[in-house]
């Protein structure tokens, strides 16, 4: 174990309340007595009021002033909270300048070696953000205001090669982000039900007097699963779908918008779906085809069959063309 790690699992041991022996922590951390007194010295450094009574009844206590004691964390969960921030800022996260204080507050109450330690441990790992409009972090800011509010929104949308930007009222739900796109989940007054919005299609977004409630515990994922689901040609009974290939592939094929929301078991070289036949006879043959040969379809027996039967019949077309 690292040694700021040793030195945190030292002071939790320590904040207990009770009077602990140097040789209590050192077995109770693996480490020297030499060391625990070192650890010690280091911690009374920082500011920890650690002190060491002689005695009989003596040992290695915190003084009762030190009740506001600041959040400590180890090396792992440093670098998990600095990665996190990359991940936050690369998804457009809206509150991004925020986290980035909070993690310069944390950053400011570790010793030099640790603010080393962090930076060598996280200089390894990028996040690459697509180009967003710089627009949209208040449209998400504003978006989830008016949703915490329960106040419609006036928006201005812009459909995809649509010329100009559609106004509508709508009560925002919630916020998801999906596919590194941001959603937002609203009831639409002019279609009178819940529709999405991706959030850099809006123009414009206008707060009304109108005041809504939103379902109880309503969630944006739960309804975007949901819709999937409605999307399946049937119920009834659901059939394995076994596919192999190289992981980038596989990648590709488990994130189809559709498709993703069936996977039950991912390996680096295969992709298990479950599905209702009609729904895969429908959309996957066409949809499959069109990664070649770089996949196997290992089961069923009759999606092969209906890839296979399709394809010959596009060889059957081309076949006599002299063009």
């Amino acid at each position: 174990m690292a040694k700021w790690d040793n030195m945190l699992s030292m002071l939790w041991m320590l904040r207990s309340g009770r009077k602990l022996t140097a040789a209590q922590i050192a077995d109770g951390l693996e480490i020297s007595v030499r060391t625990v007194y070192r650890y010690i010295d280091a911690l009374c450094a920082s500011g920890v009021p650690v002190v060491a009574e002689s005695g009989h009844d003596g040992g290695i206590r915190i003084l009762d002033s030190f009740k506001e004691a600041p959040l400590f964390f180890n090396s792992v969960e440093l670098k998990a909270l600095v990665d996190a921030f990359k991940f936050a800022q690369g998804a457009g996260y809206p509150y991004t300048e925020e986290l980035e204080g909070a993690l310069k507050k944390v950053e400011n109450g570790l010793h030099e070696e640790q603010r080393c330690d962090l930076s060598s441990q996280t200089s390894g790992l990028d996040v690459i953000s697509p180009a967003r409009p710089p627009s949209i972090v208040l449209l998400l800011r504003d978006l989830e205001q008016a949703a915490r509010d329960g106040r419609t929104v006036r928006i201005a949308y812009r459909k995809v090669n649509a010329k100009q930007a559609d106004e509508r009222e709508v009560d925002p739900y919630g916020l998801a982000y999906d596919r590194n796109d941001w959603y937002a989940v609203t009831f639409c007054h002019r279609s009178q039900a819940v529709r999405t919005f991706r959030v850099d299609r809006i123009v414009r977004l206008e707060p009304t007097e109108v005041r809504f409630e939103k379902p109880e515990r309503f969630s944006a994922s739960a309804y975007f699963r949901n819709q999937s689901e409605q999307e399946r040609e049937a119920d009834g009974p659901l059939i394995v779908i076994r596919i192999e290939g190289e992981p980038d592939t596989l990648n590709a094929v488990c994130g189809h918008w559709h498709l993703r929301h069936y996977l039950t078991e991912r390996t680096d070289r295969e992709a298990r779906f479950l599905l209702d036949v009609p729904t895969m006879n429908k959309y996957l043959p066409q949809y499959l085809m069109t990664f070649g040969t770089a996949i196997h379809i290992r089961e069923p027996l009759e999606l092969k069959r209906k890839i296979r039967e399709m394809s010959y019949t596009i060889a059957q077309h081309y076949e006599d063309d002299s063009g």
